[in-house]
């Protein structure tokens, strides 16, 4: 295992990400059942879109009423949709939600009492910012057939839309070229439940010589 980053974060923290249908989700909640405090950024997302979020007033003035839903969250159709097509309104909703999502996922951390924390963060190879604050960089990686098949039964997408979703994010190549670490999930939650049993002996490990090194200073 290569040494750790050197992280803006002043503990052990750990950045997980992975394509749509690679299992970051359920290795997120793997590590989770071992001890570890994880925060998915996704979550503070939908928190900071929903009726009263704390985004949605910026939001508003920047794209109008048209992006509202009735309930006064964000029509998260109508946006995709908007940010697929148009690249400057993706920067500006990025430009919104980006910094609340990272303040927010940092003051929930500082709270947690776990003996390191991973955040779960999708576009973590898109945000370089989160590659310099965290300690080490898991990425949960799978053949592109099967997140499609995934994706598919999961989410009743058909096969074009779920090739539109994977052609907009980071390749796989993209995000193993920022990992620390990697988990390859194509081979059931026996192996799965192995590999992150194995890196959170690893992660504990870390930490344990960090504290050491503390008490010794």
């Amino acid at each position: 295992m290569r040494a750790s980053r050197k992280s803006r974060i002043p503990f052990f923290s750990l950045g997980l990400t992975g394509g749509i249908g690679s299992g970051k989700s359920t290795v997120a909640k793997l590590f989770a059942e071992c001890g570890a405090g994880v925060i998915d950024t996704d979550e503070i997302a939908h928190k900071l879109t929903a009726p009263g979020g704390r985004a949605m007033n910026m939001i508003r003035q920047e794209f109008g009423s048209a992006f509202m839903s009735e309930d006064g969250s964000l029509n998260r159709v109508k946006m995709r949709e908007l940010v697929f097509q148009d690249s400057s309104a993706k920067k500006k909703l990025e430009n919104i939600l980006h910094p609340m999502i990272r303040q927010d996922a940092l003051d929930q951390a500082a709270q947690l009492k776990n003996a390191y924390v991973i955040f779960v963060i999708p576009l973590l190879v898109e945000q370089p910012i989160w590659q310099d604050m965290v300690s080490r960089i898991l990425v949960v990686d799978c053949p592109e057939a099967l997140q499609i098949k995934r994706v598919m039964v999961r989410s009743q997408m058909d096969r074009e839309q779920v090739e539109s979703i994977i052609a907009a994010q980071a390749t796989r190549a993209e995000r193993r070229a920022v990992a620390d670490d990697m988990i390859l999930n194509d081979k059931g939650m026996e192996h799965l439940s192995a590999e992150v049993a194995r890196l959170d002996a690893e992660y504990k490990k870390i930490v344990e010589k960090e504290a050491m090194k503390e008490n010794l200073n």
